[in-house]
């Protein structure tokens, strides 16, 4: 209670120094303005002329004495010059604009499922919600793929709006979801629209300013800020693989905040609400959000082409705890090579048995492109960089034999790797 007082008594002083600085200001522009009048007064009178010191000069006096006090009273009485504590601090100014601007852009986004009903007739009820990001003005919304996961059908509410919405793909190994809305009503709301400017991962800066917008608890377009507490965290997503370059924040998340947009102070694009580190379930001020060059590149695949392309060249991979069981602390242990790709065509290795049914391990894949692979995951987070059709050095492990294999990537969508 002492600390929230000594904030409010801060924020009163800042604003009622804003305003005293105001007043200053306007007075010493007021004096100015009577020095000019007064030197302008007498450089045309010259003070020749006694009748017009005894006469003309005092009623021009009178009169400007009666406008220099309309101007103080307006000064003072004048709401925007008042000393009320309702005005606005910059940062506050701030915080309103990005809101009136961005708000608009968030959808609030409805799982619904489908059940039996104890008469036997099935109906939809809702089994979650979050929120959503409308990405262009043709209807595409994009969102958290755990949002989604499992609905039978999908709603979005756009400006009090609700309407139907369908899947157009998904990446859950970024824990991204694209949702297509194809209502007239919807599509005329979305006339004019500007999408959000991106900001890229590298231009983000740890302490900066982070507002949330979204629907946490079902209560739509809810604001919350904060900072960017940390860059590149490393957090294991809802689709099997851990995801790479997550944005740490302490702006409150919160059940409903998830597939909503993390903005800076310029109602730019950094981030997706995703996930939040906490044993209750609600917010504990360690906040996650996909960076929004990973949605950006996602998305962008998606609308192209109806799923997410993804670079490989043609492997399966032995589970890691597996693979740990065998001694193999470091790589990926290659359980099989597909057919007709890079990697068969050049001769690597899985995992089989021979002759006599005892198990021959294949190949270690432990770097490309001369950087470690650890694990499945670090070989995937490369990939997702890498164009598919460009050349890679992949350097494996047989035996006691380390070589280095030149290939180029293909897309190897729906294959693990």
């Amino acid at each position: 209670m002492h600390v929230n007082n000594l904030c409010k008594s801060r924020d009163l002083f800042q604003k009622i120094s804003i305003n005293i600085c105001v007043k200053i200001i306007l007075l010493s522009q007021l004096v100015t303005f009577l020095l000019l009048y007064i030197t302008i007064l007498l450089h045309f009178g010259e003070m020749r002329d006694l009748e017009l010191i005894g006469g003309d000069l005092l009623m021009a006096r009178d009169r400007f004495l009666g406008f220099i006090s309309f101007i103080l009273c307006f000064i003072l009485t004048v709401p925007g010059y008042s000393l009320s504590v309702n005005s606005l601090l910059p940062d506050e100014q701030n915080t309103v604009t990005v809101f009136h601007e961005a708000s608009p852009k968030v959808v609030y986004v409805h799982r619904l499922a489908t059940v039996t009903n104890h008469s036997l007739k099935k109906m939809q009820i809702p089994a979650g919600a979050g929120s959503g990001i409308v990405w262009n003005n043709s209807g595409y919304i994009v969102t958290n793929y755990h949002v989604i996961k499992g609905a039978d059908k999908l709603a979005v509410t756009l400006d009090k709006l609700t309407v139907p919405a369908k899947v157009v793909a998904a990446e859950p190994r970024k824990d991204i979801a694209v949702l297509k809305i194809d209502s007239p009503q919807a599509l005329a709301l979305l006339k004019g629209f500007k999408p959000f400017e991106i900001v890229h991962f590298n231009d983000l800066m740890v302490g900066q300013k982070a507002i949330a917008i979204g629907n946490p608890f079902g209560l739509d377009h809810s604001l919350s800020k904060g900072v960017i507490s940390a860059l590149g965290r490393k957090v294991p997503g809802i689709g099997g693989v851990t995801i790479h370059n997550m944005i740490q924040t302490d702006t409150p998340i919160n059940p409903g905040n998830s597939g909503g947009p993390l903005l800076n102070s310029a109602g730019q694009l950094i981030g997706m609400n995703t996930m939040i580190y906490s044993n209750s379930g609600s917010s504990a001020g360690i906040g996650f959000a996909v960076p929004a060059d990973d949605i950006e590149r996602v998305v962008t695949q998606i609308i192209k082409n109806g799923r997410v392309v993804l670079s490989g060249i043609g492997i399966q991979s032995v589970p890691s705890n597996i693979s740990h069981r065998l001694g193999i602390q470091k790589g990926i242990l290659i359980a099989d090579v597909l057919p007709n790709t890079p990697a068969s065509k050049a001769h690597l290795r899985g995992t089989h048995k021979d002759a006599w049914g005892r198990i021959e391990l294949g190949d270690i894949i432990v770097a490309l492109n001369g950087h470690a692979v650890r694990n499945y995951d670090v070989l995937y987070n490369m990939l997702t960089e890498i164009k598919v059709g460009e050349r890679v050095t992949v350097s494996i492990q047989r035996g006691n034999k380390q070589m280095d294999v030149t290939m180029r990537t293909i897309d190897v969508a729906g294959i693990q790797s």
